[in-house]
């Protein structure tokens, strides 16, 4: 993401709040795929397929599912559903073998779809209607929808990542206080 950093607040002045909502919302996207991504460095290769249980989901499927979840949303997103037809949703959450490198093409198509759709959207298009599954939308609910869902599976990648490791987790944000 090329979002250059303001150098003092007054320069959001210059800017629009459409603008300065769109520039937000890039900036907090970066940061969100960074922690995920700090998370998974964590993980072995063979582990990114362990699940808490049967019915929960693996590092892998949630790869899987963000990356085919932002591709399909963000690809065509003022033109065309969010939910391509050529997705398969469900498959998202079915194990594979697929090669941790595999995995993060998937993950990384996804965020470049997001990245670049968020790049090229103007104030003037964030009240237009977009359509998810032939539900209409504003722009700024698809983002907001965005957002909230790929928050919410970092939030349980970081997790999964922190139970893997286990005592060997190494804080990805600000660590705790020690205490004497």
């Amino acid at each position: 993401m090329d979002v250059k950093p303001l150098p003092k607040m007054g320069q959001y002045l210059a800017m629009s709040v459409g603008e300065v909502y769109l520039r937000e919302v890039r900036k907090r996207m970066a940061k969100e795929r960074v922690q995920a991504e700090k998370a998974l460095a964590q993980v072995r290769d063979s582990e990114l397929a362990w699940q808490p249980d049967a019915e929960a989901n693996s590092l892998a499927v949630l790869l899987q599912h963000v990356g085919g979840n932002l591709t399909s949303r963000w690809t065509d997103f003022l033109t065309s559903d969010g939910e391509k037809p050529d997705r398969d949703r469900d498959g998202e959450f079915e194990a594979s073998a697929r090669s941790r490198a595999e995995l993060m093409a998937i993950w990384e198509r996804g965020f470049a779809c997001l990245d670049q759709s968020l790049a090229e959207l103007t104030e003037a298009d964030l009240l237009r209607t977009v359509y998810i599954r032939a539900e209409p939308h504003s722009v700024i609910e698809a983002i907001e929808r965005t957002v909230t869902h790929t928050a919410q599976h970092i939030g349980q990648m970081i997790y999964l990542a922190k139970c893997i490791r286990g005592g060997e987790w190494q804080t990805i944000t600000m660590p705790r206080r020690m205490r004497s």
